[in-house]
């Protein structure tokens, strides 16, 4: 697992719009770099929703909001428009960057084991560096948490 302090693995994804997104382009502003499991399903929704209910207060920082799941480019369109989300998505398919920031793990359901994202986010300074990370995240309420550490960057 990355750790605060460490620089953030560089990556070029597509997004929601369908062009590219380099995450090192950012550099200058703070960036929460969110992995989620899926589109529009109850827990990712909330998620989603906290943080578009707060992005104000994010981009009033000038703080970019990322979220990151292996959905491809139609099903992030979808997702985004259906909750009017104002933050990009990154389609993910291939797992370069759950891959590199280690969220793409073995999982377990009614007994069943497979493999998927761990929600986890990833707070990232002005200069690309990992500032904070949330493992295992709760999706109520963390929004908030996150913008807290984001306004003290």
């Amino acid at each position: 697992m990355l750790t605060s302090g460490e620089l953030a693995p560089d990556f070029t994804l597509p997004t929601d719009t369908g062009d590219e997104l380099t995450l090192s382009s950012l550099r200058g502003r703070p960036v929460v770099l969110y992995f989620y499991p899926k589109d529009d399903t109850s827990g990712c929704t909330t998620q989603a929703c906290e943080f578009r209910d707060l992005f104000p207060r994010f981009d009033g920082g000038k703080a970019v909001i990322l979220g990151v799941s292996p959905d491809g480019v139609k099903s992030h369109q979808k997702f985004k428009a259906k909750y009017e989300l104002p933050f990009t998505l990154i389609a993910d398919t291939e797992k370069v960057a759950c891959q590199a920031y280690d969220v793409w793990k073995e999982k377990s359901m009614y007994g069943k084991k497979y493999m998927g994202v761990e929600r986890t986010t990833f707070v990232i300074d002005a200069e690309g560096r990992i500032a904070e990370v949330f493992a295992k995240v709760k999706p109520a309420g963390h929004a908030a948490a996150v913008m807290e550490i984001v306004a003290g960057l």
